[in-house]
């Protein structure tokens, strides 16, 4: 057969002539290097939020074993306000919670100081509840910057209302009930102890360190520097996430899903326990009920499965701690507030969702109610702290 006049070879288009003599074309060729590309990005990411993780993972240990150290300097202050009690504890807790604007912090403080001796068990566990009570605020708070920016949409306030509404319904009986577990000892059998291997490290990693500290700093200046610490150690981890904010494909096939009760709670569960924070997890609800992905009503059994799954970082401060007892507290916490929240979401939904979503409307519909709402929310957690 004769071979094809150059002319006519000549004339075909490139991609042709090379399918027809089995070499690569050019589309192949970019599309193959795009994939490299991708991959090696992909790659030197996954590098980079490993790096932020295990930093974050020790500066968070630091940042532990500082706060107990300084820990008595919070016992002078607070025997100054004549601070003492579940009840004032749980207000200074709350109080703290708005001023950092998450409650995974304070809680790991209430931890600290109970190890440090500063607050009994019961006033740790009424600590926590105020860090969890406090927590939600930063949804509103969020909203509100989406109301500056987004066109007026109220939405994203709407939906802070709704954060703390419902967290306010369900830990408000945690405390008298957790209060009760623990002063009768039910779940005392629930310890677990540090790992020997843990503690040689701390010791050789941070002693020097702590040393230094407790010889040059006064104790509340060392308590201030650990808090601010923690604080970095959760900014460093939020750096190790991927952006959680851009719904994905995935998200669009999985949007029917997001429409049943369960499933929201299990999805708040699933996202709090990837990012150690409610105030991440939650804040996240802004903009995919302002995109449609998350519909109001859904925002309930989310928040209710997220304010459970916030305590496994809590529970691993403990351990770091040294403290079993602090372990077993915090683990009444998530016990009580999951047997309030699971009968709620499968037994009450209608009606609670009903009740919650209805005094969120008459919040919303009004200033002055609005106003009152505000008040109410910094006012109780004041004077519960100087009662």
């Amino acid at each position: 057969m004769p071979s094809e006049p150059l002319e006519r070879a000549a004339s075909r288009p490139l991609m042709e002539r090379e399918r027809l003599e089995g070499t690569p074309t050019t589309r192949e060729l970019v599309l193959a290097a795009a994939a490299t590309r991708a991959a090696r990005g992909w790659l030197l990411g996954g590098a980079v939020r490993a790096l932020y993780a295990g930093a974050a993972v020790v500066l968070f240990i630091f940042a532990l074993e500082v706060l107990k150290t300084g820990a008595g300097g919070v016992a002078e202050v607070l025997d100054t306000v004549s601070a003492d009690g579940p009840v004032n504890i749980l207000g200074f807790g709350w109080l703290l919670a708005y001023l950092a604007m998450s409650g995974s912090p304070v809680a790991a403080i209430a931890v600290s100081l109970f190890a440090g001796s500063v607050i009994s068990d019961t006033e740790a566990f009424a600590m926590l509840n105020g860090s969890r009570l406090g927590a939600s605020f930063i949804v509103l708070f969020v909203g509100f910057l989406y109301y500056l920016g987004h066109r007026r949409s109220a939405d994203g306030i709407f939906i802070g209302v709704v954060a703390l509404l419902t967290t306010f319904t369900i830990y408000a009986p945690v405390v008298p009930i957790g209060s009760f577990i623990l002063e009768r000892g039910w779940l005392n059998d629930v310890q677990v102890s540090t790992p020997a291997f843990v503690v040689d490290f701390k010791d050789y990693a941070f002693g020097p360190a702590l040393d230094a500290g407790k010889e040059h700093l006064p104790r509340l200046a060392l308590f201030a520097l650990g808090a601010g610490l923690l604080l970095g150690s959760f900014s460093v981890f939020d750096r190790a996430l991927p952006n959680l904010e851009q719904p994905s494909l995935r998200v669009e096939r999985i949007k029917d899903w997001l429409h049943r009760p369960l499933m929201m709670f299990l999805l708040g569960l699933l996202v709090t326990t990837l990012t150690m924070s409610v105030s991440i997890s939650l804040t996240l609800l802004i903009p995919l009920s302002l995109k449609g992905y998350v519909r109001r009503q859904e925002i309930i059994p989310y928040v209710m499965g997220a304010n459970i799954s916030t305590w496994v970082d809590t529970m691993a401060a403990a351990l770091l701690l040294e403290s079993p007892r602090g372990f077993t507290i915090v683990f009444t916490q998530m016990v009580v507030g999951a047997a309030i929240s699971l009968p709620v979401l499968l037994l009450a939904y209608k009606p609670y969702s009903g009740l919650i979503l209805g005094i969120a409307r008459r919040v919303m519909r009004q200033r002055p109610a609005f106003a009152l709402f505000l008040a109410a929310i910094f006012l109780l957690p004041l004077l519960l702290f100087l009662v």
